[in-house]
């Protein structure tokens, strides 16, 4: 068994990552004047989500291997999945991963007060060029109606809220070598450090904020819930930045969404994922960008940057996760293939 440092070494850059947002983070806060908040979740508390989903995927893991062992002895079983190395591997990738995102929360909820100046009806007009001269999210509510296309598209933007921790305990435990954990964390690190800085280089908030008019002919979704309760939390915090409870989650440019979504569909390409998995990640992602404008989420440069931002965080990853030593079994070459696919 390799020393515990040795092993943890492909989380280097993640780990580097996580310290430098969180102390990003707590200078941007200091200087406002701004608390520093734990994000809470749908489901409850990250820091209590997070771990009880790899508890999750590690019975999962362990469960057949144990029920169908043939005459494996328990213990062994036990011992290689559950090993000092292994768990140590995977409580840095989700440390590193939790600690980024709220840092990322935080510089998010910093913006008013950082960047109050937005720039939301420029961003109108490049919406408006780049649909020859309409709205796109009239344009889709008139294609695709305002009845069941609404309901449908609130239901998977809102599965992003459980795809992200999901996918991160699938590459965590089940992910085929070390550095394909590494690699996809990494990523996903590293979304959230640029997603933070797009939101300061081009401070928004997005359509359906400055413009709610538009979207008044939606029924009531989960999405519609979500924005109303952002909006609330945002003017919350506003008015008492020190006093609120609420972190003000409001920003355009880039989409994370289709950022961390197009980050997994690149990877699971790259890494052979089998194609079922592959062509639902490319159904999800496309369903994603629809609905980002169709609610009024983003604008479509929001969505371009987003892809953007996703492939990039992909090729970053894969490199500095390489560089950190080689990984038992063959693996492809992922930033050859993509380089190659962008040629």
């Amino acid at each position: 068994m390799r020393p515990l440092a040795t092993a943890l070494r492909p989380y280097a850059f993640a780990v580097l990552l996580a310290v430098a947002s969180a102390v990003v983070a707590v200078s941007v806060a200091a200087s406002f004047g701004l608390p520093l908040r734990d994000p809470d979740g749908i489901a409850g508390p990250a820091y209590i989500r997070l771990p009880l989903i790899v508890v999750l995927f590690l019975a999962a893991d362990l469960l057949p291997r144990l029920l169908w062992r043939r005459r494996a002895p328990v213990r062994r079983i036990l011992r290689e999945r559950l090993s000092p190395e292994r768990l140590g591997l995977v409580t840095a990738g989700m440390a590193s991963f939790y600690i980024s995102y709220v840092a990322y929360r935080n510089l998010k909820g910093a913006l008013p007060f950082a960047r109050p100046q937005v720039r939301d009806e420029q961003l109108v007009r490049l919406d408006e060029w780049m649909a020859f001269g309409h709205d796109p999210a009239e344009l889709l509510h008139e294609l695709l109606g305002t009845g069941t296309a609404a309901y449908f598209l609130s239901s998977v933007y809102l599965l992003y809220l459980a795809f992200v921790p999901l996918s991160l305990g699938a590459a965590l435990v089940w992910g085929r070598s070390v550095r394909v954990g590494s690699w996809y964390v990494t990523a996903l690190c590293l979304n959230w450090l640029l997603g933070a800085v797009s939101y300061y280089l081009v401070p928004s908030l997005g359509p359906v904020f400055v413009h709610p008019e538009r979207y008044a002919d939606l029924p009531e979704t989960g999405v519609s819930l979500l924005q109303e309760s952002l909006a609330r939390a945002r003017l919350e915090v506003l008015a008492d930045p020190s006093g609120a409870d609420a972190i003000a989650g409001v920003a355009g440019f880039a989409s994370l969404h289709c950022s961390v979504v197009f980050t997994a569909v690149l990877v699971a390409h790259l890494v052979g994922l089998p194609r079922i998995v592959r062509a639902a990640l490319w159904v999800f992602l496309v369903l994603t960008i629809v609905a980002t404008a169709y609610f009024g989420w983003h604008y479509l440069v929001d969505d371009v940057a987003g892809l953007l931002l996703g492939a990039v965080s992909v090729v970053i990853a894969e490199r500095v996760t390489r560089r950190a030593g080689p990984v038992a079994g063959a693996e492809p070459e992922p930033a050859r293939e993509l380089e190659r696919a962008a040629a």
